[in-house]
């Protein structure tokens, strides 16, 4: 499957911002599941590029002068290939996974919800019935919750969106003793209402990653496409900055994850 990626996010402020920096996980890596074909990142300044603790592309953009936004361009060609295992070099063991986030602190309610599901005689089966469990008790809801949202938060909530489903997730398998990650990225559906950026789960089990896609109650990573991994949201998502004035801010960001037409490029 041979995917167009179009990622635009801008922000204004309502006053000069007089520094700012951003750090961009937004460049995907090849792998034996994802091939880039290309990939382009348009900044309104050149960024420094380097790898972050967890094995992420980042690229460091600062801005020194006054300005009052910024727009930021992801796009590429990238191809999908199905069934493939992901065989991307790791940094650091799996065992660094287990440890508890302010996101995906284990309370008291997310400890209870694991013991229900995760059995260590057949975990697989343990974590696909915990993946339909969260998505029971906390459907699908755009702009229920926001990004400073924690695991425990979001589960009293009710409902939620795929960064609230995947840090219950991890929140569970780290209490149960299962080393587990975000993943963000984007993914391809036929339906163009569908968010393309998206977040799941990866969990080391038999001695490799394995995807859970809590949102899609799916564990095929063949329309997904990786960008970062961390602990939470905080430490993969896309766009994450500091800055020195500005006021109040407003950010937009669209993406759009289109299936390559392959005859219409020959």
């Amino acid at each position: 499957m041979k995917l167009t990626i179009d990622h635009h996010t801008q922000y204004h402020y309502a006053e000069m911002v007089r520094h700012s920096t951003q750090y961009l996980r937004l460049t995907p890596q090849t792998s034996q599941r994802q091939r880039i074909v290309s990939w382009q990142l348009d900044l309104p300044e050149q960024a420094t590029i380097t790898t972050d603790g967890y094995g992420n592309i980042l690229h460091v953009l600062s801005l020194d002068t006054p300005h009052e936004t910024i727009q930021i361009h992801a796009h590429g060609e990238v191809e999908i290939l199905e069934d493939e295992l992901d065989d991307a070099i790791e940094l650091i063991s799996p065992l660094t996974y287990l440890r508890s986030s302010s996101l995906t602190h284990a309370t008291a309610p997310i400890r209870e919800l694991a013991q229900q599901h995760l059995d260590d005689s057949q975990p697989l089966v343990g974590l696909q019935s915990l993946m339909q469990a969260i998505l029971e008790k906390m459907p699908y809801t755009p702009g229920a919750t926001d990004v400073s949202f924690s695991a425990d938060e979001a589960l009293a909530a009710k409902n939620g969106v795929c960064q609230d489903h995947t840090h219950v997730f991890l929140a569970c398998c780290r209490s149960a003793g299962i080393p587990a990650r975000y993943v963000s990225g984007y993914l391809y559906t036929p339906d163009c209402a569908h968010v393309a950026m998206h977040a799941w789960a990866e969990v080391w089990l038999n001695d490799r990653w394995n995807t859970f896609d809590i949102t899609n109650n799916t564990c095929s990573p063949n329309q997904h496409l990786k960008l970062a991994v961390g602990m939470d949201y905080l430490d993969a998502c896309p766009v994450r900055g500091v800055r020195f004035g500005g006021g109040s801010e407003a950010m937009q960001a669209k993406a759009a994850v289109n299936l390559l037409d392959v005859q219409q490029q020959q």
